[in-house]
């Protein structure tokens, strides 16, 4: 079985004519399957009123599906937030009579020039990402994984008769059934009772899998939605974080030391103070640091969305290269 997540961004409820519902709290899922190849659909369900919503979305995604029926801050946020977390797969359709020629100077420059334009047909899409999904075979990902498997968690709950239960998309390397699990960024670790992929039991699970754990050793109040479940050795956990920024073309002025700016990594978005930034050259581009006061979780040269949420229009700050 293979999997896409595809980052729905979108009228409320598009995508409840591309899949079946699932989970719904501040993101929503929808789940497709034919055969071996499975789609997972995610709305950003509180936005534009929470960013970390439209966050979440993006960053669990492999690809977007882009829908342009007003040109508005909301696209303009959008099409920020696409560039600063490099999510340079997807689609956009145009609705209300927008043409190509109306966006392409908004989209200039970013990775959604690269986006393929297509139509509104509901039933061609769902073809076309399923062919998208069996292409990616779970033999080929698990070729390409080879181990060290990592899950940020998105969910948990306890399901009686079964124990602890935690949902996530496997962002990269292997999982198996009974593997030993760090809790990052605490101290304990988990079980691998058993592994549910749309429903079915599986042995294990793999890049790009969306997943069900049970877990042993556990319990749900011991998580926290954006905690790491990995046996990948070479992952960080910090309340300090160093790198260089990339801000936006629109944001204004040079970082100040004191701001509060939230940083954006896989299921996490956390408050951080900007302790220090130094500018050499292009002020867009500052060697910054972050503290925080729940550590970060993340693997080597990781990519951080920044976002500041103090007033103002402008949300999406830009991108973070940690050291």
């Amino acid at each position: 079985m293979s999997n896409l997540t595809v980052a729905v961004l979108a009228p409320p409820d598009y995508a409840k004519d591309l899949g079946k519902k699932g989970t719904t709290s501040d993101i929503t899922f929808y789940n497709l399957k034919k055969g071996e190849a499975t789609v997972t659909f995610i709305e950003p369900t509180r936005y534009p009123e929470k960013l970390s919503s439209l966050f979440y979305a993006v960053s669990l995604a492999d690809r977007i599906l882009l829908v342009v029926d007003e040109i508005n801050a909301s696209f303009g946020e959008c099409v920020l937030m696409l560039q600063s977390a490099n999510k340079s797969s997807g689609y956009l359709i145009l609705k209300n009579y927008i043409s190509p020629d109306q966006i392409a100077p908004l989209i200039k420059g970013t990775v959604l020039e690269h986006y393929e334009v297509i139509e509104e047909d509901m039933v061609g899409l769902r073809e076309k990402l399923l062919d998208a999904a069996q292409k990616a075979t779970a033999h080929q990902k698990t070729k390409e994984s080879g181990g060290n498997g990592t899950i940020p968690i998105d969910h948990h709950f306890n399901v009686k008769g079964v124990g602890v239960v935690v949902l996530g998309c496997v962002t990269h390397g292997l999982i198996r059934k009974h593997d030993m699990l760090k809790v990052l960024p605490t101290t304990k670790t988990a079980q691998v009772r058993s592994i549910q992929k749309h429903d079915d039991d599986a042995e294990t699970a793999v890049t790009g899998d969306r997943v069900g754990l049970a877990l042993k050793n556990i319990e749900s109040e011991d998580l926290d939605r954006g905690y790491v479940l990995t046996n990948d050795p070479t992952l960080r956990f910090s309340e300090t974080i160093t790198g260089k920024a990339q801000l936006v073309k629109y944001w204004p002025a040079p970082l100040k030391e004191g701001m509060v700016l939230y940083a954006g990594h896989w299921m996490q978005f956390l408050p951080t103070r900007l302790e220090k930034a130094v500018v050499e050259g292009d002020w867009r581009m500052p060697g910054i640091t972050l503290s925080l006061e729940k550590a970060l979780v993340y693997p080597p040269n990781a990519r951080v969305v920044l976002h500041y949420l103090e007033g103002g229009k402008l949300r999406v700050v830009g991108s973070l290269i940690l050291e």
